[in-house]
């Protein structure tokens, strides 16, 4: 298996690829910008039958060194199995391997902050549900 490419955005891979039409539609509301402010995620996306099954030790032993972003979205089988499609959002620098579900409509906002370092892992990881899924920051 080759190692995760370096890409000008941080990467959505995908490795499961059993429900072609779950994943069309992760990738279509990944693509829909969101919010009053229209946000978009400015990611690129992996689809490569090479990568089916990734588990995380061997993700991680897949990045190569100097990997340019700090953090990697995956949709693996519970993203595409579950009907909220929660996709594995996974540490790349201060804390690698450490991990978060987050909602498709929420990788803009986890993209946009994580890509800046306008906020860190922490902050999104820490306000996961019950479920440990990221489905928004709770309203002030």
């Amino acid at each position: 298996m080759e190692s995760i490419p370096q890409t000008e955005n941080p990467l959505v891979l995908r490795s499961d690829f059993g429900d072609e039409t779950a994943w069309r539609e992760i990738c279509a509301t990944i693509r829909r910008p969101v919010g009053a402010y229209r946000f978009q995620a400015y990611v690129d996306f992996l689809d490569d039958p090479a990568y089916e099954g990734l588990d995380m030790v061997r993700l991680l032993a897949l990045i190569p060194a100097g990997y340019s972003h700090s953090f990697i979205v995956v949709a693996d089988h519970v993203a595409m199995t579950h009907p909220e499609h929660p996709l594995l959002v996974i540490d790349l620098s201060a804390r690698r391997g450490r991990s978060f579900r987050a909602l498709p409509t929420g990788i803009q906002a986890i993209e946009n902050n994580l890509s800046i370092a306008n906020m860190d892992f922490d902050e999104f990881a820490s306000e996961v549900d019950d479920d440990g899924i990221f489905r928004d920051f709770p309203d002030p």
